[in-house]
């Protein structure tokens, strides 16, 4: 006996389903892919239309970290866990006051928050930063073409729903390659940060690592040049007795070193990192000058060092986004699962090629694809990781990177002191 397929529902006919059980719902929702796929839903959040290349992230939690974080300028995020917004939003879990998504996709909004640190649902969050939301769809289809058709451009409205006029804006709009996105996030001016993470405040006692953070003064000085930096790079920073100065991603070589850093961090961020041209050269100059300097690069930031370096990047099929990427230590052979969030990735071939520098060491490899996780210049205290060591969302087998860098600066320091 054949059972007839029962066809999926249109937003149309949930929205009449459910009737005053909406909800957090707002009405109908459409995703318009630039392939000409489309997707309905339920809208929630922000009401609007927002354009940008959709990409999948397959971490079961964060999605507070997800949201705000910088590097998704422009982006469509489908979160491939199966319920969201369990516990809620809270304004110290934030990654930036005003950057972050462009819409989000889930494939349940979850009716009730539980948390005792939650301030205000995640559909409330949305629509006070004016982000539109789908939910009650197929993500796990979505998810499927994007892998076989790689991320792309689409459109999220929950305001218009003629599929082929969002395909025809869809096709009109630019791409990420190209797209220089740390100019619209980086901060337009200098300012201290001296917090530390929520851990190291109220959890001081829960373990010697975070109890030695929380007393650990702030001894040394890192400026982190901003190209969309995440809050919890700087609140790790503070936790490894750091303090910060963060400064404009068009900041030059000498207003850098009028700052007397005892070493330098490059941030995450959005976008092309071949579009940060000004910063490219700057960054070539501040590692001829100043060879014995501390540079860590992180994610975006790791891109730029190599593109100082002579180096190139390439785009990514789907890149990597999520909290299970496996990455294995080339010196030692460990195994950490981290945290990513990339579109780009490094050739460290094209280092050694250019012959701008000599002694590049692959430090570190993505295992799900084999693709660049990190690399070192021999001899020198430079080096840079692809993916998220201030595990916000975690895992946390990475965190101890920040700490590492800094333990470095401090050592050099103390050298010159004994010098």
């Amino acid at each position: 006996m054949t059972t007839a397929r029962r066809p999926a529902p249109t937003s149309e006919s949930l929205v009449r389903d459910l009737g005053p059980a909406l909800g957090p719902y707002r009405g109908p929702a459409t995703l318009v892919l630039a392939d000409g796929r489309v997707f309905r839903g339920l809208g929630f959040g922000g009401l609007g239309t927002a354009i940008g290349e959709v990409v999948f992230n397959t971490a079961m939690s964060g999605y507070q970290e997800i949201i705000t974080d910088p590097s998704y300028t422009k982006q469509l995020v489908c979160l491939t866990a199966s319920e969201i917004g369990n516990v809620g939003v809270n304004r110290e879990d934030e990654e930036s006051r005003g950057h972050g998504c462009a819409g989000l996709l889930v494939r349940s909004l979850s009716p009730v928050v539980s948390n005792y640190r939650a301030e205000q649902p995640l559909a409330a969050y949305l629509e006070a930063r004016g982000i539109p939301g789908m939910a009650e769809f197929d993500t796990r289809a979505l998810t499927r073409h994007i892998r076989e058709a790689g991320a792309m451009m689409a459109a999220l409205s929950t305001e218009l729903h003629d599929a082929d006029a969002l395909l025809e804006r869809v096709r009109a709009a630019p791409g990420m390659e190209g797209a220089d996105l740390a100019s619209q996030v980086s901060t337009p001016t200098i300012y201290s940060w001296d917090q530390r993470s929520w851990d190291a405040r109220h959890n001081a006692s829960a373990s010697a690592r975070t109890a030695a953070q929380a007393d650990a003064p702030a001894d040394v000085h890192i400026v982190v040049v901003d190209f969309g930096v995440k809050h919890n790079i700087l609140r790790r920073l503070r936790d490894a007795g750091a303090r910060s100065t963060v400064v404009p991603h068009t900041t030059t070589v000498a207003q850098l070193l009028a700052l007397a850093p005892d070493g330098v961090l490059l941030s995450n961020g959005p976008g092309d990192p071949a579009a940060c041209e000004s910063a490219i050269l700057e960054i070539r100059s501040l590692l001829k000058r100043h060879p014995a300097l501390p540079v860590f690069g992180i994610c975006l930031g790791h891109q730029i060092l190599c593109l100082a370096l002579g180096g190139r990047t390439y785009k990514l099929k789907f890149g990597h986004h999520g909290g299970n990427h496996p990455v294995r230590d080339e010196r030692s052979g460990a195994v950490a699962i981290t945290s990513q969030n990339h579109g780009f990735a490094v050739d460290l071939e094209s280092i050694s090629r250019a012959g701008a520098v000599q002694g590049v060491e692959l430090t570190q490899v993505n295992l799900f694809d084999q693709t660049v996780a990190g690399f070192a210049l021999t001899g020198r205290p430079v080096s840079g990781v692809q993916y998220h060591p201030e595990d916000a969302p975690g895992p946390h087998d990475a965190g101890a990177l920040i700490q590492t860098f800094v333990r470095d600066v401090r050592s050099r320091i103390r050298s010159r002191r004994d010098a």
